[in-house]
């Protein structure tokens, strides 16, 4: 069996992916790994590049090179979804590993540490990492994590709303290998908070600190479109916390209740400024 998955999503990233898919490779492991890219119709020349490098390494490489984006097309801020769906439950491995086309990893020993640790725990869920961020306008780069950020987290302190883990950092069981993502999944806007909601309800999380990988922020990402001031996006997280406290079985109730009165904040101010 496979032991990793590296679950590559991807839309028009031709001057990211070659970086991206040349981390992949370097990874130095006792166990064997797929690379799994899902490329959601990109019109700029980035499937002539992935589909070279299937060639080179076919044994590797499982490209899923889309003729027409897979959608939704509307509203923007589910831009990808239905790829990057689909690509994680073509995911084999007995564990999953994240990094979107315009990420990319630094450290060739980052798989073999996170499967080391996650073999040795069992009862973790996720293994996470520090990530350098850097920006397309020549902001100063910054680590993603900072020196204090806890080595264990839960599942409460994802449902406070706190997002402490680079998703291209990642390394998960695949627990989707037999079951079935939960129903909300598919009406939340921000899949990874989706899909990490989802993995810390099986187990604790672990941060290791070490930065094993570089974070871009540039204008082809989403982070304008998943802003709170966007008032259709606190919408849909509001909603998603909702589900979520019911999917849960209000066993973490307090605290999403408090997540989701801080939306209706945030969504009341805006209706008050008419934005």
């Amino acid at each position: 069996m496979i032991k990793v998955s590296v679950c590559v999503p991807t839309f028009n990233h031709k001057n990211y992916i070659s970086r991206m898919l040349d981390g992949a490779l370097e990874q130095k492991t006792t166990f064997p790994f797929e690379i799994v890219v899902g490329d959601d119709g990109s019109t700029d020349g980035s499937q002539e590049i992935i589909r070279s490098y299937q060639e080179q390494y076919p044994d590797i490489i499982k490209a899923f090179l889309h003729t027409e984006n897979q959608g939704p097309f509307e509203p923007r801020e589910f831009a990808g979804r239905n790829n990057v769906l689909q690509l994680l439950k073509a995911c084999r491995g007995e564990y999953v590993a994240m990094c979107e086309g315009d990420d990319y990893w630094t450290d060739p020993y980052k798989l073999q540490k996170q499967v080391d640790f996650m073999e040795n725990n069992p009862d973790f869920s996720i293994c996470h990492h520090n990530m350098l961020v850097t920006y397309e306008d020549g902001s100063k780069s910054h680590p993603f994590n900072k020196e204090n950020q806890a080595h264990v987290s839960t599942i409460d302190d994802i449902l406070q709303d706190r997002w402490f883990m680079a998703t291209a950092s990642w390394l998960y069981r695949n627990y989707f290998l037999t079951e079935s993502f939960a129903e909300w999944h598919a009406t939340a806007a921000a899949g990874d908070w989706a899909l990490s909601i989802q993995l810390a309800a099986k187990g604790k999380i672990a941060y290791l600190p070490e930065v094993m990988g570089v974070y871009r922020k540039h204008s082809a990402g989403l982070s304008n479109v998943h802003s709170h001031s966007n008032k259709w996006f606190l919408r849909n997280r509001k909603e998603m916390f909702e589900n979520v406290n019911v999917w849960l079985d209000k066993k973490y109730d307090n605290t999403i209740l408090q997540t989701i009165a801080r939306y209706e904040e945030q969504l009341e101010k805006l209706e008050k400024i008419g934005s």
